[in-house]
C-alpha cells in the first residue's frame, strides 16, 4: 500500500512542480547565496555580539598609596580577567579624561592614606568612577567591583587583623543608570542607517524598473544635475528624521543634550551622506526593488550588530572589535552618545568625525561613478 502511494506521488503533477521548483532554485546561484550565506553570517554575529557576559572591561587606576596592599587590590580586580588594568594615571583629572574619551569603563582611585587606615584598623575608602552611558555594563561593573572588594576583605580578615576596604562608586553621565539613555542614541543611528539605505536605493531602482532612467538620457541635463537632484531631497528628508529622532528622545525618554547642536547636525549630515552613498551603490548593483531590499537587509544587520548600538563592543571578540572600526555606524553611535550624554566636543570626537568623512567620500565616489556609468 505504501509503495503504491509513493508511486502515485512520484507520478503526480504536484511532484513534477516540486522538481521544477527545486531545479530552478538550484540554478539560481544568487537565490542560493541569499538563502544560505546571510543566515549563517547573521547567526554567527548574533551569537558573538549579543553576549550578556561582561568581561575584559578597561580599568583605569590612580594609586596614590603605591604600596604592596594597594597593588594587591588592583591584582584582585584583574585576576579573573573581568577588568584589564592597562591605564595607570597620575591624577584623578587624567583618569576622568580617560573615562570621558571612552578609553576606560571604570576608574579606581586609591587615596594616599589607604595603607595607614588599614594598619590602624580603620575602614579604608577607595573611589570608583564608572562610565554610566551604558547603564547595563555600568551596573554589572559596579556589582563586580563590590563582589571582588568584599572577597578581598574576607582575605584580609583571614590573614590579618579585621580591616575593611569600602568602595565609593560614582556613576558618571548617567547617575540613574537609565537603560534608554544608552539604547535610544544608538537607535538614532540604526534608524538613519535603515531609512537612508532603503529610501535612496529604492528611489534609483524604481526608476530603473519603470524605465524613466533611460528617459533621463534624452534630456539636456548633465549627469551631476540628475544625481544632485536625487541626493538633495533625500538629504533634507533624512536630516528632518535626525531632528525628529532627537526631539523624540528628549521629550519621551528625557535624554539630555549636553553637547553642541551645530557639531551634532554637522556630523549627522556626514552620516546621512554615508547612508545615501550606500543606498545608491546598492541600487547600481541590484536589478530590481526586491533584490535591493534583500541586499540592504543582509548588509544592514551586520552593520547594526557591530556598531555597539545594541550590544557593547567590549563584549565582542577582539577580532570583531577590530572589524567594527570599518563600520561607519559604530563611529556615528559614538558621536551621538558623546554629544548627548557626555557633552564632549571635537577634541574628543575627531577620530570618529574623520572616519565618517572618509566613509562619505569613498561611498559617494563609488556610487556616483557607478551611477554615471549606468546613465552612459
Amino acid at each position: 500500500m505504501s509503495t503504491k502511494l509513493i508511486d502515485r506521488l512520484l507520478g503526480s503533477r504536484f511532484w513534477a512542480l516540486v522538481v521544477k521548483e527545486i531545479s530552478q532554485i538550484l540554478r539560481n546561484k544568487q537565490l542560493l547565496f541569499l538563502l544560505l550565506f546571510p543566515p549563517t553570517i547573521q547567526l554567527l554575529l548574533y551569537g558573538l555580539t549579543l553576549n550578556p557576559d561582561v568581561r575584559h572591561l578597561q580599568l583605569g587606576v590612580v594609586d596614590y598609596a603605591n604600596t604592596p596592599v594597594s597593588r594587591e587590590l588592583v591584582a584582585a580586580l584583574t585576576e579573573n580577567h573581568l577588568f584589564m588594568a592597562n591605564h595607570y594615571s597620575t591624577s584623578e583629572n587624567e583618569l576622568g579624561q580617560q573615562v570621558e574619551k571612552g578609553q576606560v569603563t571604570a576608574g579606581l582611585v586609591i587615596p594616599p592614606r589607604f595603607n595607614r587606615d588599614l594598619s590602624d584598623n580603620r575602614t579604608a575608602e577607595v573611589q570608583v568612577l564608572i562610565d554610566g552611558v551604558d547603564a547595563n555594563t555600568a551596573g554589572i561593573a559596579g556589582g563586580y567591583i563590590s563582589q571582588i572588594v568584599n572577597q578581598y576583605n574576607r582575605q584580609l580578615d583571614a590573614t590579618r587583623a579585621p580591616r575593611l576596604i569600602e568602595p565609593k562608586a560614582v556613576f558618571l553621565y548617567n547617575p540613574g543608570l537609565i537603560s534608554s539613555w544608552f539604547f535610544v542614541p544608538g537607535m538614532i543611528g540604526v534608524v538613519l542607517t535603515l531609512i537612508g539605505t532603503l529610501v535612496s536605493s529604492a528611489t534609483v531602482v524604481r526608476e530603473k524598473d519603470s524605465g524613466t532612467l533611460e528617459q533621463l538620457l534624452m534630456t539636456p541635463a548633465e549627469t551631476w544635475e540628475i544625481l544632485l537632484a536625487k541626493v538633495v531631497p533625500l538629504f533634507v528628508l533624512l536630516m528632518g528624521d535626525v531632528l525628529l529622532a532627537l526631539s523624540f528622545g528628549r521629550l519621551v525618554f528625557g535624554i539630555p543634550f549636553r553637547g553642541n547642536l551645530v557639531i551634532f547636525l554637522a556630523l549627522s549630515s556626514l552620516y546621512v551622506l554615508v547612508g545615501i552613498g550606500f543606498g545608491i551603490m546598492l541600487a547600481t548593483l541590484a536589478k530590481s526593488q526586491q533584490q535591493v531590499f534583500l541586499m540592504s537587509f543582509f548588509i544592514n544587520l551586520p552593520l547594526i550588530q557591530l556598531s555597539g548600538a545594541i550590544a557593547p563592543i567590549e563584549t565582542m571578540p577582539v577580532v570583531l572589535q577590530s572589524l567594527s572600526l570599518l563600520n561607519p555606524l559604530r563611529h556615528y553611535v559614538a558621536i551621538v552618545r558623546g554629544l548627548l550624554l557626555k557633552g564632549v566636543g571635537l577634541e574628543v570626537l575627531w577620530p570618529h568625525a574623520i572616519a565618517l568623512f572618509l566613509f562619505a567620500i569613498i561611498l559617494l565616489s563609488i556610487s556616483i561613478n557607478r551611477f554615471r556609468n549606468q546613465l552612459s
